[in-house]
């Protein structure tokens, strides 16, 4: 079973769409047994909540049920997952910070799995509009639909 977790700042707005979304994808391809999603954030400020009520919202809008709860990456996640995907450049440095150099290659941005040219990190909505969670939405499907090309290739 592969193993990804999907990381951004507070794990209420992107890294938990990025989970919805990759799991819709592997649920379509029939692969739901050979794979475990997860999402968490680099910060402890929202742990047990709800995804941004936002992005629930504009996730609903595109079939998407974004309704983990949050929580904080712990540095045991480095050792379980196969993959860890951050959203951001911070997001990165934080969780590079946990790692040994044996796991470096387990940790990649979101953006590299991406087919958009110019797309380098998946900017945070949080204090954005209703547009920024759509373009952020466009911004994950696509790369999560590159990275389950990238996994099952």
């Amino acid at each position: 079973m592969k193993k990804i977790l999907f990381v951004c700042l507070g794990n209420i707005c992107r890294s938990p769409l990025a989970h919805a979304v990759m799991q819709d994808l592997i649920d379509n391809a029939g692969l739901t047994a050979q794979f475990f999603i997860d999402s968490a954030g680099t910060g402890n400020y929202h742990v047990g909540h709800l995804p941004d009520a936002r992005m629930r919202q504009q996730g609903a809008k595109r079939g998407y049920r974004v309704n983990s709860r949050a929580r904080q990456i712990k540095q045991q996640d480095v050792d379980v997952f196969d993959m860890i995907i951050t959203m951001d450049e911070s997001n990165y440095a934080d969780v590079k910070q946990l790692m040994s150099t044996q796991h470096l290659s387990k940790l990649h941005r979101l953006s590299d799995f991406s087919n958009i040219p110019g797309f380098t990190e998946v900017p945070d909505p949080y204090h954005g509009s209703a547009t920024v969670f759509e373009e952020v939405i466009y911004l994950i499907e696509d790369a999560c639909g590159g990275l389950l090309r990238r996994c099952i290739d």
